[in-house]
């Protein structure tokens, strides 16, 4: 198993993607892919891009009408909260930015109005029920540890529209390498 060994030589930072390595036991981030949203000395958050919800948009906000989007499961923490990213103009004022074409948040009243004309993109957009959290230097203690590969400069339209179910595998396939190995390992090898 020393070919799974690695090392990462780059540190994580706000706007990068972390995909979790091939053997992770938590279940909450088995084979998932993290858009890193801040990274700072006071600890860390994202969104699991790749975990569906069964769920849809519109039938957890009954205020906005009709509004059938994906909702992902954002990460095991607070469940009870709404957050979504996207590249809209409109609601670029009161968001944050993660980084060029990707923002985190903005005006409810202006998003609201847009999915109740039928005028917000799904393809620059997504939404998410809770998200992922570190404390102080916990998101480090796990990269020093290889439970993350963080991968950088991923374009925002990939991440929009990129197939949940197999993001994790088409990203670590475009890295190359051993990374390649690793998204065609098997998430269990005594199945194999």
């Amino acid at each position: 198993m020393e070919y799974f060994e690695f090392k990462n030589i780059e540190q994580p930072q706000k706007g990068d993607l972390l995909l979790s390595e091939p053997f992770l036991p938590d279940q909450n981030f088995e084979r998932t892919v993290i858009l890193l949203c801040e990274h700072n000395e006071e600890g860390s958050f994202g969104f699991v891009l790749n975990k569906l919800s069964i769920l849809k948009v519109d039938e957890v906000l009954d205020e906005i009408g009709p509004f059938e989007a994906d909702l992902f499961v954002g990460g095991p923490v607070q469940q009870n909260t709404l957050h979504f990213i996207h590249d809209i103009d409109e609601l670029k004022e009161g968001g944050q930015k993660i980084r060029d074409g990707l923002y985190w948040g903005g005006s409810f009243d202006v998003l609201q109005a847009l999915m109740q004309k039928g005028k917000l993109e799904n393809e620059k957009s997504r939404f998410f029920v809770g998200y992922s959290g570190w404390s102080e230097n916990q998101l480090q203690e796990e990269i020093d540890h290889n439970s993350w590969i963080i991968a950088r400069g991923v374009h925002p339209s990939y991440i929009f529209n990129s197939p949940p179910e197999t993001l994790w595998k088409s990203i670590l396939e475009k890295m190359g390498g051993r990374f390649k190995i690793y998204a065609n390992y098997p998430s269990d090898p005594n199945l194999n």
